[in-house]
């Protein structure tokens, strides 16, 4: 983005564990983070910063909900909360009335507006799930749209974890087990990518699986060692059957 708008206010300060200047600073906060699917927090820690907090993975399919999210700056998307990236929908809940005057002066200059079509059904979809929740008898109503997404990812987080654990060339992250305020259950961060490291002497990753026909997304494109992939935890069922026959099948 700082690249896009090409402006002499700002500019790109690359990783926050390294900013340590005494300047005026905006951090971004990913939480659950994206790729790896660990919850973060701020990192500079100065006097003179602004944060914004992308929550895009924050629901309760992926990650158990500890806290009222309530930032200054807050990004959601309808993308990943319901998986329809389709309508290009997202939207921010700002503290500043300032702040969000000039967040959408910006929308407008650069998109022409928002489709209302996009709206609308973003809002009919939103209004939807909700309704779930809400059910005044939940126990005798059918499995709500969170019930049944954080069922089916943690499904698919079993059989991934099974597929990983009959071989030795792979790894995947451990999360700590905590208790969700929003559904009840203790569970871990349950990503909707799967951070998969090629262990031993596999030093690219990505190309060393698609050889094998599993396509990833290398740790090259997040800063990150080429040792390690992002794989998607939301393909199709067909797809994913595929992805855990084909891992543990893999020799080098």
């Amino acid at each position: 983005m700082t690249d896009y708008l090409k402006s002499g206010l700002h500019k790109w300060a690359g990783d926050a564990y390294k900013f340590n200047k005494k300047e005026p600073y905006i951090e971004l906060v990913t939480s659950p983070n994206n790729p790896d699917g660990f919850t973060r927090q701020d990192v500079v820690k100065g006097d003179k910063g602004i944060l914004i907090h992308d929550l895009a993975y924050y629901w309760p399919q992926y990650t158990p909900i500890l806290s009222p999210a309530d930032y200054d700056i807050m990004l959601f998307t309808v993308s990943k909360s319901t998986g329809h990236a389709g309508s290009r929908i997202g939207w921010a809940v700002v503290k500043d009335r300032e702040i969000a005057k000039k967040m959408t002066t910006f929308i407008e200059i650069n998109t022409i507006g928002v489709s209302k079509e996009s709206q609308i059904r973003a809002a009919k979809i939103l209004q939807a799930v909700s309704d779930g929740c809400s059910h005044p008898n939940r126990k005798e109503a059918e499995t709500n749209f969170f019930d049944y997404s954080y069922n089916l990812m943690a499904e698919r987080w079993k059989r991934i974890r099974e597929a990983v654990n009959k071989t030795a060339l792979f790894s995947l992250p451990s999360f700590p087990q905590e208790t969700c305020s929003f559904s009840g259950r203790t569970f871990g961060q349950l990503p909707a990518f799967a951070w998969l490291k090629c262990e031993g002497e596999i030093d690219d990753c990505e190309s060393f699986l698609r050889r094998h026909k599993v396509i990833t997304r290398s740790g090259k494109h997040f800063g990150a060692s080429m040792k390690y992939v992002r794989v998607s935890m939301l393909s199709r069922e067909s797809e994913f059957k595929l992805l855990t026959e084909r891992l543990p099948a893999i020799k080098t």
